[in-house]
């Protein structure tokens, strides 16, 4: 029994000093805050058998309140496996009382029998708002501008801004597109940006989530977050221009009401998307040609870079393949980097190069590495010289042209009856090098029909085929396209014919916003879709529709009142679901089942 024991403990001590080893002390915060904001400090652990919990001295901040404790566990069953997640999270309420930047040092737990700390934090402080030192704190969401319906050009800014103004012929730049808002933007409906004449552009990959961060600017706390960044390349000197970015700005704005139904529905306040246009300052870049002395073998790198080489074999039979490999690593204009030339022996078989691209777009430019590969064969037996490639770039550190140089090879090549088909039709899709190693072919023997030239199509099918085939697929498009300008032609009877096509559409359009919840869209789109599918059908402005007059209408189009009456329902419905109490989902998957129902039904009877 005691061995049985002992083994169980045994098995049982790896286990546990792999759970304490994957157990996480967590510590989070804003990473900038205003003087006078009030905000929260955060640790969270990620087991519940802890003790002696300890924070550390909070300088620059004073602890309103905490810590609270909070114990969460959660379990969650995966192809019939069960596993359970529990945590406790340190929760403190704390005031910025002093402008800086200031570090918290880690914090301390005894967790699973074994001491852990957290990671530190750094707080920026920035000073308190003065224009809005009435309005709150700044620390929330940026809506601090007023309830009116006017957006003032400081409460939303954009700017574009480049990290440098004199650059070299093809040396990178990064074009920064940050937005400073305080006002609840909802995202941007349009954004048209320059169209980078002179430069070759590569947009850098951004998170699709915006995480907006406080930031100061002009004296005011903004919310801030780049929202577009690219990597230029000048392609020409002299200086050159980046033309004004707009953006069309969707902006959620809280508008007061004194009707009291509104104020009973909306708490007194109404919600109302504002638009607002913002166009960024033209850019001015001076680029420099590159200095004077340019070496004859430049490659046009512009950036820092280095060079190697490999070989696969310094020892080959004639007729084998042989592949020598150049990497070129850095940063820098990697992509238009000339491919280096190496000066094979003359008895040698050269193919094209094969490129291989491996790069990383970062701030300073294409990051990684350009492979390329030469493949020879070698014809004849002897010992050969493979000299060294020169790759000749600009330095954008020193400002000096440098050359980097590779290896050199021997190679020695002895006689036999070496066979390189399958490595060249794996390196290259050249047709014509899947025969290399018959330099001769065969003549054929069998017999062979011979043919005058000037006789092989006149008079045949084929010849005859090809005038006929032309001509008929001619006029079968000229009478198509005569019946269709005669449809088109008749206006009433093209809106009649799209109605239903018209009303799908905006009815699928209707179900996204039913599914994203969006109730305002929602009844606006059904609305549309039902008066826009009348108004076709029955060849009559929407403006001029009223439901006295849809109902006589449709009476003359023959269809019975009962139908009537119930098209002229859903629209009441759709109109008063809008401000209905009650369960707002069910209200809209009502009206969206009823419009569908009622268009199919009218559509089934409005035929032409």
């Amino acid at each position: 029994m005691r061995k049985l024991i002992f083994l169980f403990v045994i098995l049982l001590v790896p286990g546990i000093n792999s759970f304490a080893d994957n157990v996480r002390l967590v510590a989070e915060a804003p990473e900038a805050v205003a003087v006078g904001d009030q905000f929260r400090i955060t640790y969270t652990v990620n087991t519940q058998d802890v003790k002696s919990f300890r924070a550390s001295a909070m300088k620059g901040f004073e602890v309103l309140a905490g810590p609270y404790e909070s114990r969460m566990t959660s379990s969650q069953y995966v192809n019939g496996k069960g596993s359970t997640v529990s945590s406790i999270t340190y929760t403190f309420t704390v005031m910025a009382s002093t402008k800086g930047t200031f570090s918290i040092t880690p914090a301390s737990i005894v967790a699973a029998g074994k001491p852990i700390t957290s990671n530190a934090l750094r707080i920026r402080v920035l000073p308190a708002d003065q224009s809005n030192a009435n309005a709150g704190s700044s620390s929330g969401r940026a809506s601090r501008s007023s309830s009116g319906a006017k957006i003032s050009a400081n409460d939303l800014i954009i700017v574009g801004s480049v990290n440098k103004t004199n650059v070299y012929e093809q040396e990178a730049l990064v074009l920064t597109y940050k937005v400073y808002t305080l006002v609840d933007l909802r995202g941007f409906d349009n954004v048209k940006l320059p169209d980078f004449k002179g430069f070759q552009s590569q947009e850098v990959e951004l998170p699709q989530t915006k995480q907006f961060t406080m930031e100061r600017y002009k004296g005011r706390n903004y919310n801030s977050v780049v929202y577009r960044q690219f990597v230029l390349f000048p392609q020409q000197t002299g200086k050159l221009t980046i033309n004004p970015a707009r953006f069309d700005a969707s902006i959620a704005k809280v508008m007061r009401t004194d009707d009291p139904l509104d104020a009973f529905f909306n708490g007194g306040s109404n919600v109302m998307e504002v638009k607002k246009t913002v166009v960024t300052p033209q850019i001015t870049v001076n680029v420099s040609a590159l200095p004077g002395g340019k070496p004859a073998n430049f490659c046009g790198g512009v950036g820092g870079f280095t060079l190697s080489s490999s070989i696969n074999s310094k020892s080959v039979k004639t007729n084998d393949a042989v592949t020598i490999k150049l990497t070129i690593s850095g940063v820098g204009n990697l992509k238009l980097i000339e491919t280096p030339k190496i000066e094979f022996p003359k008895d040698f078989e050269v193919y094209d190069p094969k490129v291989t691209n491996k790069f990383t777009l970062t701030k300073s430019g294409l990051s990684g590495s350009k492979v390329i590969e030469y493949l020879v064969i070698p014809r004849y037996a002897g010992n050969y010289k493979i000299p060294a490639a020169n790759l000749t770039y600009f330095d954008t550190n020193s400002n000096t042209y440098k050359t980097l140089r590779s290896q050199e090879y021997s190679l020695n090549v002895v006689k036999g009856a070496g066979n390189a088909d399958q490595v060249i039709a794996n390196f290259t899709n050249k047709e014509d090098l899947k025969v290399l190693g018959s330099d001769i072919r065969y003549i054929k023997t069998n017999d062979v029909t011979l043919s005058d030239k000037d006789d092989f199509l006149f008079g045949s099918l084929l010849y005859y085929l090809l005038y006929i085939i032309p001509a008929s697929l001619f006029i079968a498009f000229v009478i198509i396209y005569r019946k269709q300008a005669v449809e088109n032609a008749n206006v009433a009877k093209v809106r009649t014919k799209k109605a239903n096509k018209v009303a799908t559409k905006r009815m699928k359009n209707a179900g996204k916003l039913l599914s994203e919840n969006k109730k305002e869209q929602f009844y606006d789109e059904v609305l549309k879709a039902l008066w826009g599918y009348i108004s076709d059908k029955l060849n009559i402005p929407v403006s001029k529709l009223t439901k006295d007059n849809v109902d006589t209408e449709l009476t003359n189009y023959g269809v019975n009142a009962e139908l009537t009456k119930e098209f002229l329902s859903v629209l009441d419905q759709c109109e008063f679901a809008r401000y209905a109490p009650g369960d707002p989902n069910e209200a809209m998957d009502k009206v969206y089942s009823s419009a569908i129902e009622v268009v199919s039904k009218m559509e089934n009877i409005i035929k032409h």
